[in-house]
């Protein structure tokens, strides 16, 4: 007598394992535990075999009896069905060992440790220029051939650094394979040598102080959003990087203490950087807290308070201003920073501190992440009013001495 809902659902466990019969080869199997499995019996080359149809109530009995007619027809057609199902598994398998499949999963394991601008772009990166040529070959039977073949996909839009970044992205993402038991070698590793040298750039940038004093001005006169007038106006007042900028948060900013404390998880070294925040940069700061300072970014992108700005805003004012991007970035601010501040006699480790560049000892970074800390402060207040004369007009003979 076949099965109802109601019968299925108000079985019993026995001592034993119970199996209950429906038709054509259905059966439910009761665990002593209470546990209820569809299972489907045939016969095939003279033996008896049983194959799982999944677990109620997961799987009803109408749904039981459609996976036992598609056993069937298969068994009609004389496939086996747990040869079939096997094969299947072993393919569904094999397309989680892509090239893509485990890129992404490389990427998720190691994002948390990346700033979100530097994680986003390794992602765009392999979006771009690796998946759709070899995203879903099995990561095992990659050559070195093939990665070189992409590489100069990218080299040939004269993007030569950036081919020199996506092999050592795919090199990464090889080695996690091969940790990951999902492969044996690094074919990237092979292409040393194959790829021309990129030549050392540096984000364009101004350090003649008629220049500087122009672009001040020029800035002053900005005629778009008065955020966006705002965050360009900071920026090269305390000269960190255009993602540190435009993610800065409210709760980061203390005015009573003068500082703005970012993060280690949004820095480039992963330790937490201080900005001592001059008087004019306060004043800035101050002006723009009414339009945003009811949201979380100091810098909001205009579609929403719950995004920073866009990482090419500062970019765009800079065009609208008339400087190309050979003449300056966003980040060339750091440089006019650090080049007139050596000149300047400031203590160069000072400057490389408040640059927030690379520590070669870790651990010393982390613990001293406010190292010159006042010395930093009389710098980075000097630094602003040295842009207010520029500003003025007035002609400055940029002397340590006079500033200390």
């Amino acid at each position: 007598m076949p099965l109802t809902d109601v019968a299925v659902r108000n079985a019993k466990p026995g001592s034993k394992t119970l199996r209950i019969r429906d038709e054509r080869g259905l059966y439910l199997e009761i665990s002593p535990k209470g546990g209820k499995w569809w299972r489907f019996r045939y016969m095939l080359k003279g033996r008896a075999n049983m194959l799982s149809l999944g677990v109620y109530p997961d799987v009803s009995l109408k749904e039981a009896r459609q996976r036992r007619d598609e056993t069937r027809k298969l068994l009609a057609n004389g496939i086996d069905p747990g040869k079939a199902r096997r094969e299947e598994k072993a393919e569904t398998a094999a397309s989680a060992e892509t090239f893509e499949c485990i890129a992404r999963e490389w990427w998720a394991k190691f994002q948390p440790t990346w700033t979100e601008d530097h994680g986003n772009q390794i992602l765009h990166r392999l979006e771009l220029n690796v998946f759709p040529w070899i995203g879903a070959r099995p990561i095992k039977e990659i050559t070195a051939p093939e990665v070189l073949a992409v590489a100069r996909r990218i080299e040939s839009r004269g993007a030569l650094e950036m081919a020199h970044r996506m092999v050592q992205n795919c090199g990464q993402v090889f080695r996690y394979g091969i940790a990951t038991g999902r492969c044996e070698r690094n074919p990237a590793g092979d292409l040393r040598g194959a790829l021309p040298p990129t030549r050392e750039t540096h984000h364009p940038s101004l350090t003649d102080p008629k220049a500087i004093a122009h672009l001040l001005r020029s800035m002053e006169d900005y005629q778009g959003s008065h955020v966006t007038s705002c965050a360009l106006r900071l920026a090269p007042i305390v000269f960190v990087r255009p993602g540190e900028l435009r993610h800065a948060e409210w709760c980061e900013i203390d005015i009573e203490g003068k500082e703005w404390r970012i993060p280690a998880n949004k820095m480039k070294m992963r330790v937490q950087h201080i900005v001592p925040l001059s008087r004019q940069a306060i004043t800035i700061i101050e002006e723009v807290r009414p339009l945003t300072g009811h949201g979380k970014y100091l810098f909001p992108s205009a579609r929403t308070l719950n995004r920073p700005m866009s990482e090419n805003t500062v970019n765009a004012a800079l065009r609208r201003l008339g400087y190309t991007k050979e003449e300056l970035t966003g980040h060339g601010f750091r440089s006019m920073a650090s080049t007139l501040l050596n000149e300047m006699g400031w203590n160069r480790d000072a400057i490389e501190r408040q640059l927030s560049h690379a520590e070669r000892d870790n651990i010393r970074a982390a613990y001293n992440y406010a190292e010159y800390l006042p010395e930093r402060r009389r710098m980075m207040q000097a630094w602003a009013d040295y842009l207010d004369k520029l500003k003025a007009g007035a002609k400055i003979t940029p002397l340590y001495a006079l500033e200390r």
